[in-house]
């Protein structure tokens, strides 16, 4: 199964955080980082991106992929979380699920989104502020709260925990109150909280989905509450889940 940048990155936007997980990029230990939050002229939280479709629509493609990046969702995926970014250094972004069917992909939920402070790269590192580009499996999810109905393997742990404030000067805590590990540089079929790093410790690891602190990440991808929860109960393993993420234009290639 070919997979672009088959790794793990967790980024929950640590600006002054006491972080006692491996995830969002950080470390277990205190962090204190002076980054201001770009703002780009005109942007909201609710992108549009142009092409989007609402529910209903069954292209015979996903939406605003090019044939690069479709060549790399595996053919017998049937669930698709696209993760568009608005601009290729902005920190916000929107996530559509779709669902392959017998007459194409329908977009069953559309959510706004965040991603990394710095936007995205193809080439992540650790410690870049961006999100890593590319097609990866969902394979595992965890969180601090109790299992909410979600169908991938769930891991409940009070090590999903993190103090502090983010760039925007929000506080952190309940992030991880709910995850979904992507799988960036991370051993799949194991705990979010697995520290394994295949590709090594420079290309990062723990990279999530996780809940929604009112600012960008350090290199995940963050979505409200509710539809964290929603997104969880949703996700069917026989379905094969991917996540497509980065911004329009690397995306479109």
């Amino acid at each position: 199964m070919r997979i672009r940048n088959r790794r793990t990155v967790l980024t929950a936007a640590v600006l002054t955080a006491l972080v006692t997980t491996g995830g969002c990029g950080t470390s277990a230990e205190s962090r204190t980082t002076k980054v201001s939050v770009p703002q780009a002229a005109g942007e909201t939280s609710h992108t549009t991106i142009a092409g989007d479709r609402g529910p209903g629509d069954q292209p015979d493609v996903l939406p605003g992929l090019g044939p690069r990046t479709r060549a790399d969702i595996p053919d017998h995926t049937r669930q698709a979380l696209v993760v568009t970014g608005s601009g290729r250094n902005s920190w916000k972004s929107k996530a559509v699920l779709y669902e392959r069917t017998d007459t194409g992909w329908q977009a069953k939920a559309s959510w706004p989104a965040r991603n990394a402070l710095r936007g995205w790269t193809a080439d992540h590192r650790a410690g870049d502020l961006r999100s890593p580009v590319g097609v990866f499996t969902l394979s595992d999810a965890g969180g601090r709260l109790a299992d909410p109905g979600s169908r991938l393997p769930y891991s409940q742990s009070p090590n999903f925990r993190i103090g502090g404030t983010g760039f925007a000067g929000e506080p952190l805590a309940g992030s991880f109150d709910y995850v979904i590990a992507i799988d960036y540089n991370r051993e799949r079929g194991t705990s979010p909280l697995d520290p394994t790093k295949p590709l090594g410790a420079e290309s990062g690891g723990g990279i999530w989905i996780h809940v929604d602190h009112g600012g960008p990440t350090h290199g995940c991808v963050s979505l409200s509450r509710p539809h964290v929860e929603r997104l969880l109960r949703l996700l069917d393993p026989a379905r094969h889940p991917v996540v497509v993420m980065g911004d329009a234009a690397s995306l479109a290639t």
